[in-house]
């Protein structure tokens, strides 16, 4: 029996008690109001004293007098106590006494004395408080079987069937009126055919489609990486992810559709989100009906497939992430054409230059952007000149018009720059006219050393207590890499003498395409060459052979080399369409006294 059914006796028990009690009170005021009417020699008497006699011997043994004042006696009749509903009823048929009997009594109690009066034990009810109704679990919930199927002999509950479970069902007299069903909606109509295909081929569909399976991509691929990443959003997040101590190959990024016949052109990472890179690729010679030019933006964590694709009208000879506008990327194609893609756009440029007299007629190898946030220029580089400016040199044989392939400046410099030739020289120019020079290449200074044309420059990162931002690296197609030492602009020489390097690498296979510093470490620098290798020079450790020398394994040629913001891995594009990139572990982090042994290592070369 539950304990609100025990209860619920138990007041009914109680409740019985209560109103057998009544029913005596009741009998007893009857007899006492017939005591007023007629105090003595009536039958009425000896029915109250009889009553009395009673209910005296119910609630204790000791007899009680009939003289008894009315107080005491009403005292004594109110005083509560629990009695037999049988017993009670008996009790009261048998107080009804005969003629005789009641004379008797009568005359008897006239000649007794008053008695002394005596105490009385009291009984009191214990009544229960008032039952509080409270929502349980137990009133609204049933135990329902899901109707699994028995267990038969030797099987476990855990093999054969799940435990039961409890559902909440509402019981119909507990609902609230409240509770209306809301009427079924009427399922909706099939789509046809046609309609399907509407869908399925619409723009907003098929983006929707991209950007999530690019998700789901990015998310198999890392576990511990932001896939949900919007790089159309500017954010200062950045995620700092941990080299591996050796050297190793993190990934080869092809693709089977945009990549297949092209060659890389230019590489670069970027500086706002450092797991993406872009390659720029070359014209694909084996058809006419894909675009001549684009540029791929691919991502660490999305190794199948790229991120972004951006297509060009002509070859894109040069491509990098725009500094100060995160979400763009510019380009230098063959036509001589700038062009401007957003990552928030299409495939096709945003702006381009006009192919006119007025821009490059020729192709640009060579971009750099200077400034600042608020206040920065974009500087391409073509064999037709750079800006409107015509770079000249009087030492030239054939003609003194000079034919650049590839530019830099230095670091925090914004009007004086170096460039490489095909002639294999490297000359310092103006962007205006200033104090003892003028616009233009200085013809006083030329950099020999290079017996072909110069592929590559790049100055010196300011990225520790020491400067070396006069430090400045070539390659060229002779097979060698060279080490100069920049002449300040305020120390022309008057006299028109060759500067030269200071030391010279030797050790590649083929030309040399592309050579650049490591942007967190003082004497460490990296180049790629026509047999596809990837050497490292460390020179506080080894100057005359690479540290690490690395191989792709196919022959293809390795066009070009980037490093990443933190310096921790490279990227090096290859003339079959390949972008390999490397996790370069210890070697990539300097130690706190690799200023100082660089300086030393210098003057060494000097002094050589």
């Amino acid at each position: 029996m539950l304990p609100a059914e025990r209860r619920k006796e138990e007041l009914e028990k109680k409740r019985a008690k209560l109103a057998e009690l009544r029913r005596a009170k009741e009998v007893r005021k009857n007899a006492l109001d017939a005591q007023k009417r007629d105090p003595v020699g009536s039958d009425a008497y000896a029915e109250r004293k009889d009553l009395d006699d009673l209910v005296t011997s119910l609630v204790g043994d000791r007899p009680v007098s009939r003289n008894r004042s009315r107080d005491e006696l009403g005292s004594s009749v109110s005083t509560p106590s629990i009695l037999d509903p049988q017993t009670l009823r008996d009790a009261i048929q048998s107080s009804v006494p005969d003629a005789s009997r009641s004379t008797e009594s009568v005359e008897t109690g006239r000649e007794k004395q008053q008695p002394t009066l005596v105490s009385a034990d009291f009984v009191f009810l214990d009544m229960a408080p008032k039952e509080k109704v409270m929502y349980t679990k137990e009133i609204q919930t049933e135990t329902v079987d899901l109707g699994f199927n028995s267990m038969a002999d030797g099987e476990t509950w855990d093999t054969r069937r799940p435990p039961k479970q409890e559902v909440d069902v509402i019981q119909p007299e507990q609902a609230s009126p409240v509770d209306i069903a809301a009427p079924e909606t009427p399922p909706p109509e099939p789509l046809t055919e046609d309609e399907k295909k509407s869908i399925v081929s619409s723009e907003r569909f098929l983006d929707f489609f991209d950007y999530s399976s690019k998700l789901v991509e990015r998310a198999l691929n890392e576990t511990t990486y932001d896939f949900m990443k919007d790089y159309t959003v500017d954010d200062d997040r950045v995620i700092d992810e941990s080299a591996g101590k050796n050297i190793q190959q993190v990934c080869c990024f092809s693709d089977e559709r945009w990549t297949r016949n092209r060659a890389v052109t230019d590489c670069s990472w970027s500086q706002k989100h450092p797991e993406l890179l872009l390659a720029s690729y070359s014209k694909n010679q084996a058809t006419v009906t894909e675009a001549d030019g684009s540029v791929l933006i691919w991502n660490l964590h999305l190794r199948e497939r790229p991120e972004y694709i951006f297509q060009s009208q002509s070859d894109v000879t040069v491509a990098t992430f725009s500094d100060f506008h995160p979400n763009f990327v510019i380009g230098g194609t063959y036509s001589g054409q700038i062009v401007i893609w957003d990552m928030r756009a299409k495939s096709r440029p945003v702006l381009q230059s006009p192919l006119s007299a007025a821009g490059h007629t020729h192709p640009v190898y060579s971009m750099s952007i200077i400034g600042t946030q608020n206040a920065h220029n974009l500087l391409s580089a073509s064999t037709d000149g750079l800006e409107a400016l015509d770079l000249v040199h009087p030492s030239n044989v054939k003609t003194d018009g000079v034919s650049i392939t590839t530019m830099a400046f230095p670091y925090n410099e914004t009007t004086t720059f170096w460039v490489g030739t095909e002639e294999g020289s490297i000359h310092q120019a103006n962007r205006y006219d200033r104090a003892g020079s003028k616009a233009g290449i200085n013809p006083l200074d030329a950099y020999k050393g290079h017996h072909g044309m110069v592929t590559s420059l790049d100055f010196h990162p300011l990225s520790g207590p020491a400067d070396f931002s006069d430090l400045f690296l070539t390659s060229s197609a002779d097979w060698t890499v060279k080490l100069w030492r920049a002449k300040s602009a305020s120390k022309a020489s008057m006299a028109s003498e060759p500067i030269m390097p200071l030391y010279s690498f030797e050790e590649a296979d083929d030309y040399v395409y592309d050579v650049k510093w490591s942007p967190s470490h003082p004497s460490l620098f990296g180049c790629v060459d026509g047999s596809g290798r990837f050497d490292l020079y460390d020179l506080n450790r080894e100057i005359e052979v690479p540290t690490v020398s690395m191989s792709t394994g196919t022959g293809k040629a390795l066009n070009k080399l980037a490093w990443d913001k933190e310096g921790r891995r490279t990227a090096t594009g290859s003339s079959d369409g390949q972008l390999y990139v490397y996790d370069l572990g210890e070697i990539s982090q300097p130690h706190s006294d690799e200023w100082n042994m660089f300086q030393r290592t210098l003057a060494e070369l000097e002094a050589r």
